[in-house]
């Protein structure tokens, strides 16, 4: 494919995503089963999220205070660095966009699969015919429930991620659990914790609604609902990637 080619196809594509969207967020006919779905959808993509987040970052924690410690030897940096960089790291980076990177494998290939599967099955095709927006119905109460809840995911992955440093600083000998406690209190930053769950607001909406419209368009059968979850997981990444440089760009400047 051609650079032009490429270029027409992704302008193509951008334009009925934006299409989609503005039938995703019409106003709801019903708000009383937009709120069961909405609730719904919050356990199903957040609650159930919450194990693989304490998981993941228990030890993504550890390891960041590992790494700090053993590459910050130097006699001119206080030992309390390793508490504090572990705690910057997380603030800035890990618990928003490297966690959202990670639940886009998880959350997004749901979604798509989900919609593309009831797309395939003609399920989609009957909401239509009943005269319901079914881009309205199934949808936005994912990108609602997914955007509501991931404050939630990102306070859990602070909360773990400093305590497996924590674990790492009680149960060896390569820091002290004092000198780790004072390092996550040294010149702390309010705003990189608000930082955080502002980036990661936008970085749920980018998930949800990527993979959704990649598994609402999906034509053929199971094969390309397969290749629909990969697509959304990939333009996902990619989304929130180039998002992550200019959200700090905007707001760390």
């Amino acid at each position: 494919m051609s650079t032009a080619m490429l270029f027409e196809h992704s302008i193509s594509n951008f334009g009925r995503y934006c299409l989609f969207m503005r039938k995703v967020f019409a106003i709801p006919n019903r708000w009383k089963v937009f709120g069961s779905r909405t609730i719904f959808e919050i356990n199903k993509l957040g609650v159930d999220s919450i194990p693989l987040v304490i998981v993941i970052s228990l030890f993504i924690g550890a390891v960041i205070a590992i790494q700090m410690q053993l590459n910050t030897t130097s006699p001119l940096i206080p030992s309390y660095s390793v508490g504090l960089a572990t705690r910057d790291i997380v603030l800035l980076e890990f618990s928003n966009s490297i966690l959202c990177l990670i639940l886009a494998g998880k959350v997004g290939s749901n979604i798509a699969s989900e919609i593309g599967t009831m797309r395939v099955t003609e399920q989609i095709d009957a909401l239509d015919i009943m005269g319901v927006n079914s881009a309205n119905f199934l949808v936005l109460p994912k990108v609602v429930g997914f955007i509501f809840f991931m404050p939630v995911l990102v306070a859990f992955c602070i909360a773990t991620s400093l305590l497996g440093g924590y674990l790492v600083a009680l149960f060896t000998d390569i820091i002290t659990v004092s000198r780790y406690v004072y390092g996550i209190q040294a010149m702390f930053i309010e705003w990189y914790v608000w930082y955080g769950f502002i980036k990661s607001l936008f970085f749920a909406f980018v998930i949800s609604s990527v993979a959704s419209y990649c598994g609402y368009y999906v034509k053929g059968g199971a094969l390309e609902v397969g290749k629909a979850s990969t697509n959304a997981v990939v333009s996902s990444s990619i989304l929130i990637l180039l998002l992550d440089v200019v959200l700090t760009k905007l707001l760390l400047q």
